[in-house]
């Protein structure tokens, strides 16, 4: 009977199983959106029961597409969006609030407020956790909802309320209540975390007013969270298999492009762009704001990586086709950049939303410099690519600096990493190789390896090295001198765009 490895994989925007079989390659996926919900501008929110329910519906379409049989499905995998918080009861396993997810703002006056009053929050935050503070991550969530919710915080103190990320809450629901537990790539992400001893933190817990009985046991990535409890309708065939292995998102993408040596990189091109770097086994902490988290950890041993985050991304090419209408479809964005044959001066700086690293400028606003009456939408689109590019470098050349190891090979998958014209200017501007994998599908595929090793699927990490396959190789073939002009034309375009806002007093 050949056996199989079943990864779930549930996102910000949609629910996806996806089923492995030894060769690295998927014999059938599924993959079912569900409703955003947005109460108030600047909220998001998710009903967890629709992210469980996607997800079951997700498995069963993907087992009966492959004619799976009780059995056949050695062991699964559980990959995540971060970040996102949910609260249930543990008795009835009931959510007592919508899911916050990762996106949502509604806490930012409530981390500014504690930067107000402890001038030292931020640094005791970055040192044991490796975060910068920011409403984006889980702690100041859990705080809302204990504070929103009439009577939440007593019952949370009696230990009647549990926390997790979105893979806690798939993994009690899959075990009935029986596991209630995460791995330190999602617990990185909560800023109630400490990376230097892998372990909550219970002077932070007290800092955020979390009872740490609410959260989850911490265990290494490819570990035994537990099984598949039997009578969930649909998901006999699955009954009683193990779940071996959790990571969220981006690192499970880092770990299915087989980043396993110190240095290697990739990036995703998705909406924004999330680029990871291996840094070994101790974490760095960053001095230029990006961020530390532990990745995945195998056999006692925990890999750490260096992340920034690109805020727009494929985005930039949405607001071509969908605001400015210069194109009609994304692919039309290639094609018509490469009918010009440079982008005669043009730099568009994307910062819709502010810019990350290395600027960390949320006042800036994007901006489309260097036009002249013979400016054609050719060389728009062709400047919004670059832009995508630029920002990476950005990012690249920095973890560079930081971790003090030279790349020589960017790694990429993603949406957006279609555009040929962009992972050649990619290459070109960094200098190195851009290395595209044949499968797209990186992060479900990284977590099926991950868990695929815990359970004895695969034997080592250089079997499953052998298994990525390579979609194309871009080379850089860009002259040195036109490269350093570009980037100091794409600096002097970013401080045009710096500080446009005004700070609200």
């Amino acid at each position: 009977m050949e056996k199989y490895m079943l990864s779930i994989d549930q996102g910000t925007t949609s629910s996806r199983a996806m089923i492995f079989r030894k060769d690295g390659t998927c014999v059938a996926s599924a993959q079912e959106a569900f409703t955003q919900h947005f109460p108030k501008p600047g909220w998001v929110e998710h009903d967890p029961e629709d992210l469980w329910q996607t997800v079951c519906n997700c498995i069963r379409q993907a087992l009966a597409k492959a004619n799976i049989k009780p059995g056949e499905i050695m062991g699964i995998g559980i990959t995540n969006q971060r970040e996102t918080t949910i609260l249930w009861e543990k008795n009835t396993g009931r959510p007592v609030y919508h899911a916050i997810v990762w996106q949502c703002r509604r806490t930012a006056p409530l981390v500014e407020k504690m930067k107000e009053a402890d001038p030292d929050f931020a640094n005791k935050i970055l040192e044991k956790t490796g975060l910068v503070p920011d409403a984006y991550f889980s702690a100041t969530k859990i705080q809302w909802i204990l504070e929103e919710v009439p009577g939440l915080k007593a019952r949370a103190g009696r230990g009647e309320i549990l926390f997790g990320t979105v893979d806690s809450w798939i993994l009690y629901r899959l075990t009935d209540g029986r596991s209630h537990a995460t791995d330190y790539s999602n617990a990185s992400r909560t800023m109630l975390f400490n990376i230097q001893n892998l372990a909550w933190d219970e002077e932070l817990c007290q800092y955020f007013h979390i009872p740490s009985c609410m959260l989850p046991k911490a265990l290494p990535g490819a570990s035994e969270f537990g099984y598949v409890a039997p009578g969930i309708p649909g998901l006999e065939a699955i009954a009683g298999v193990g779940i071996y292995g959790i990571l969220g998102d981006q690192p499970a993408a880092l770990f299915g492009q087989t980043c396993f040596a110190k240095g290697d990189i990739k990036n995703t091109y998705g909406t924004g762009c999330f680029t990871l770097m291996n840094v070994g086994e101790e974490p760095i902490v960053s001095k230029q704001g990006l961020v530390t988290s532990a990745a995945w950890s195998i056999d006692g041993h925990t890999t750490y990586a260096l992340e920034g985050s690109v805020f727009n991304g494929g985005s930039t090419i949405q607001w071509l086709r969908d605001e400015l209408k210069i194109i009609d479809h994304a692919s039309d964005c290639d094609v018509l950049a490469e009918t010009v044959e440079d982008n005669a001066g043009v730099y568009l700086v994307p910062a819709f939303s502010g810019l990350g690293a290395p600027y960390w400028d949320m006042y800036a606003r994007g901006a489309i410099l260097g036009l002249t009456r013979g400016t054609t939408k050719a060389h728009i689109a062709r400047a919004a690519l670059e832009g995508i590019a630029y920002q990476v470098y950005d990012l690249v050349n920095l973890m560079q600096e930081e971790a003090q190891c030279k790349i020589t090979k960017l790694k990429v998958d993603g949406g957006a990493s279609v555009s040929r014209f962009m992972m050649q200017f990619q290459s070109d501007i960094l200098g190195c190789e851009v290395d595209r994998a044949a499968e797209r599908e990186t992060t479900s595929q990284g977590v099926a390896y991950l868990a695929g090793l815990c359970c004895g699927y695969w034997q080592d990490i250089s079997e499953l090295s052998a298994l990525r396959h390579c979609d194309v190789c871009f080379a850089p073939t860009m002259p040195e001198e036109q490269r350093k002009r570009l980037l100091t034309n794409w600096k002097k375009a970013v401080s045009r765009a710096a500080a446009w806002e005004e700070k609200s007093t």
